[in-house]
């Protein structure tokens, strides 16, 4: 059986502000996977600096991540970016600092994403939970290519009683937020949600699930404001059994 483990939760300032449920909905599983969970206090990772150039900030922020969260056997956050973030570009930008460097790498070799960490580090194989619907499953550019997750999430899915999970025909095409890219260049943005949407009705589904709150709440104003009737959640409130609450974008 697996031991128990001491899980630093990164939580992401978008779960805070925006959709604190899935925050809730990690820690239900993270228990349920034998985890002792704890959430330090604790700042944005650097993420939007780090992307807009800013590499002085960037790695101010990235100081303070580490020094919250080195203390703890694992670092797991409920979005690929954010993970990514402390995984992949920590090491890079602190990569000359010879206080900071080390730190970094280590933290980074124990830092996950959600999905990936309940099924690859904890050996979880489905969970208790119950769904009735049809979803179309998102992968998002940094769960995707910079933390090669991909089936963790659709495993764990395909346990949800009642619940059948579908492919996007484009699966790994990005659904035009990026960050920055959304402001920079929203046209672009717009057209290339619509592209994803359409992509989502001919799925014939009644919701849009996924692991990144961004591209989610991307989706969800871009449904807003077309008018169309598809859900859009993080999938851990699927899998935790947490979908009671309404959908992203839905103020009813």
């Amino acid at each position: 059986m697996t031991s128990r483990a001491r899980v630093g939760l990164l939580v992401t300032c978008l779960v805070d502000m925006f959709r604190p449920q899935v925050g809730f909905a990690a820690v239900k599983l993270l228990e349920q996977a034998g985890c002792d969970v704890e959430i330090p206090v604790q700042t944005c990772c650097g993420q939007p600096a780090y992307n807009a150039g800013d590499a002085k900030d960037a790695a101010a922020l990235a100081r303070n991540i580490i020094a919250a969260f080195e203390s703890y056997d694992f670092v797991v956050a409920p979005s690929g970016s954010c993970s990514g973030m402390v995984r992949v570009h920590f090491p890079q930008l602190l990569r000359d600092d010879v206080q900071w460097a080390e730190r970094a790498r280590k933290l980074a070799a124990r830092t996950h994403e959600l999905f990936s960490f309940l099924v690859n580090v904890r050996g979880m194989k489905r969970v208790e939970a119950e769904y009735h619907g049809i979803a179309v499953y998102h992968d998002s550019c940094s769960s995707l290519r910079e933390m090669n997750v991909s089936s963790e999430p659709r495993s764990l899915l395909s346990s949800v009683s009642g619940l059948i999970v579908r492919d996007f025909q484009e699966a790994q095409t990005c659904c035009g937020f990026g960050g920055f890219f959304s402001v920079k260049y929203p046209e672009i943005s717009g057209r290339m949600a619509d592209d994803k949407l359409l992509d989502a009705k001919k799925q014939e589904v009644d919701m849009i699930v996924g692991g990144d709150l961004g591209c989610l709440l991307h989706l969800a104003g871009r449904l807003k404001r077309r008018g169309d009737g598809i859900a859009v959640r993080h999938a851990a409130e699927l899998l935790a059994n947490m979908a009671n609450e309404p959908a992203l974008g839905d103020t009813k």
